[in-house]
This record gives structure tokens, sequence and C-alpha cells, in this order.
């Protein structure tokens, strides 16, 4: 069952250095900051607000790939720092991230070429159109929430509406029920409108904005 309060999107990155090793992948690693210069200036400038803070991706995705070799579905994946974090930490999984913005499904294609990672692809897909019997798994980080507030909008360049909110997290509560037990679920800042009933919260971290799921 769903437990726990309301948690809105909101800034939680830090600069706090990662236990890294020598080496030209592990250095963008070494921070977020760091990991932010992978990006244009003008994605970098959202990085606070949207993007996964490494130390979530991480606790995330050793979370999503207990069992090794699955397909992990990241919903609303932006410029794709979950997906790129998550395959330099747990490398046996295979990450898909899918994104409306077709500009930032580009800044993640560009920034997996630099990391060299062959276990990471994006689509530039709305969740409407996703089929989530193609994955295993699946991390959320509120993507829908930018409809019911603008001061947490990335851009203006897609459709915003209290409708549009509801839609998204129907069309997800229904995609997850059909999920066969055992399917694992993370959350980052959700309003938990989207998960169903028989999903229980077996865990939760970073001040309990960070929350983990299994299906009975």
């Amino acid at each position: 069952m769903k437990a726990g309060k309301m948690a809105q999107k909101g800034p939680l990155h830090t600069t706090q250095a990662v236990h890294t090793v020598p080496g030209s992948i592990h250095q963008w690693f070494a921070s977020d900051l760091q990991f932010h210069r992978l990006y244009p200036e003008a994605v970098q400038s959202q990085a606070n607000m949207h993007w996964t803070p490494l130390h979530v991706a991480r606790k995330a995705a050793e979370f999503l790939t207990a069992d090794s070799h699955k397909r992990i579905l990241d919903i609303g994946s932006g410029a794709g720092k979950f997906c790129l974090a998550a395959a330099y930490y747990c490398p046996d999984g295979t990450y898909t991230g899918i994104e409306q913005r077709a500009n930032l499904v580009a800044c993640a294609e560009d920034a997996r070429r630099k990391l060299g990672f062959t276990n990471v692809s994006f689509l530039h897909q709305n969740l409407l159109h996703t089929d989530l019997s193609d994955y295993d798994h699946f991390y959320f980080f509120n993507a829908f929430f930018e409809n019911l507030d603008d001061s947490f909008r990335i851009d203006e360049d897609v459709v915003y509406s209290r409708e549009r909110y509801a839609q998204y997290s129907r069309y997800l509560f229904r995609q997850l029920e059909k999920k066969p037990s055992g399917t694992r679920l993370a959350t980052f800042h959700s309003t938990e409108h989207e998960i169903p009933g028989d999903y229980h919260e077996v865990g939760a971290t970073a001040d309990e904005l960070l929350k983990f799921w299994i299906k009975v």
C-alpha cells in the first residue's frame, strides 16, 4: 500500500564528490556539477530543478537492478541523466529513457556518445504512446508535475494542463497495473497518484523523497 507524504519536484542536487576511480569516463561522475558539463549551458541551467542527483540515481539503480540484465525505463528522461548515471553505477542493466522534447533527446544521446555507453538508449516519445510491457522495472521523477505548477516547467514548447496531468497519471497507473508481481518502481518527488495500490512501499531514502515500490 502507499504511504508517506506528497512531495513536489524541486532542487536537491549536491556538489559533494562521489567515489570514483581514475579514468576519462569516471571524471564525469565526480560530482553533479562535473556531470552537467556534458550538456550545453541552456540544459545545465535546468539541472538543479529537473535532473536526478547522482547519489539518488545510484540508489534507484541499485534497487531496480537487484536482478541482473533487467530492462529499466525512465519515464520522462529529460536530458538522460538518470539513465547515464544508472548505466555507470549498475552496468548490468539495460536503460531506456522516453522524452517528449526532441532537443533533450538529442542532448541525452550526445552525452551517451561522449561516455561511450552501449546499454543506454533514448526515444523521442510520449508516454501515451509507450507500452510498458517492453520493460521490467521503472524510474519516475514526477515528470507530470509541470502540468500543475508553471514554476516547474522546462519550457513553453509543450501543452500544459491539469487535464493533461490527470491523463498521464491515469495512463501510467493502468500500465503499471498490468505488470506482473515483482515489478519494481523507484519514484522521486512523486505525488503517488500514478501508483496502483498493489505496489507496496519497501523503502525510502533522500528524506523520503526517493521511494522504492514492489508489486505484490
